[in-house]
């Protein structure tokens, strides 16, 4: 600066060179104060920025979990009503009064239905692929994500587990059954089944033959012990759930 430049013209041309030397030295002091300051601003700046982006990553794996909470409630009445069937069904295997309630057989057919619990982890996945999951890295919430995404591993291997074995035992039953009525009584509105040749005592009567098989049974037995194992899961899973969007939302109002 032209300031500064006279300053140290004056100076020299009167020979105090001391006094320059520490004029010298201030003004190095100056310059190295202002390139501090300018690169705490960047930084400052820069902080700004990732928290940001980091916010907007939290925000999308909050709307995720709270998707995957309203599955699982959903999920967890479909497997607990079932659960309560299959037990139901079971004492009357073991008391033998099977014959006495064909429905709650009937009913028990819903345990075949293939279902999975589908969780939305693409925040978390683009999160953990990105520059800032170091920022959550040994925090609070990145262990309850971290719990969160292994009880997912641990529920989808118990809902593999039963859903191959269901296959299986549907996979057999296909060949020792002709269950064109059984389909036709599940799926079909009851009165075209009325005015049909075929009576509905014969529908009943295929049931009757259908549910009482041993791989039919096995399902039931197996739904009422494992059902109830996967609820737990679930709700495992809600309360970690709900951990991860509080400290979700320490973090973005913060």
């Amino acid at each position: 600066m032209k300031f500064f430049r006279k300053i140290r013209e004056k100076l020299l041309s009167k020979s105090k060179f001391s006094k320059y030397l520490i004029y010298a030295i201030g003004e190095i002091i100056l310059v190295v104060i202002g390139i501090l300051i300018a690169l705490q601003i960047n930084n400052w700046n820069q902080n700004r920025k990732d928290d940001r982006i980091l916010k907007e990553y939290l925000e999308k794996i909050k709307v995720h979990t709270l998707e995957d909470l309203r599955k699982l409630d959903t999920i967890t009445k479909y497997r607990t009503q079932l659960a309560e069937l299959c037990k139901k069904a079971r004492v009357r295997i073991l008391d033998k009064t099977e014959d006495e309630d064909l429905l709650l057989f009937m009913s028990c057919g819903l345990t075949f239905a293939d279902s999975y619990f589908k969780p939305n982890s693409g925040g978390y996945e683009a999160l953990k692929s990105s520059e800032y999951f170091g920022k959550i890295n040994n925090t609070s919430l990145d262990s309850l994500l971290t719990s969160y995404h292994s009880i997912v591993e641990e529920i989808s291997e118990n809902e593999r587990s039963y859903n191959e074995y269901v296959v299986s035992q549907e996979a057999y039953l296909s060949t020792q059954f002709d269950r064109s009525l059984i389909l036709a009584f599940a799926f079909l509105p009851q009165d075209s089944l009325k005015i049909r040749a075929t009576p509905l005592s014969e529908y009943y009567d295929d049931f009757e033959e259908y549910t009482a098989s041993a791989p039919y049974r096995n399902v039931i037995s197996l739904a009422a012990f494992q059902f109830d194992a996967m609820v737990y899961q679930y709700n495992q899973l809600k309360e970690t759930g709900h951990g991860v969007i509080r400290e979700i939302d320490v973090i973005i109002n913060d």
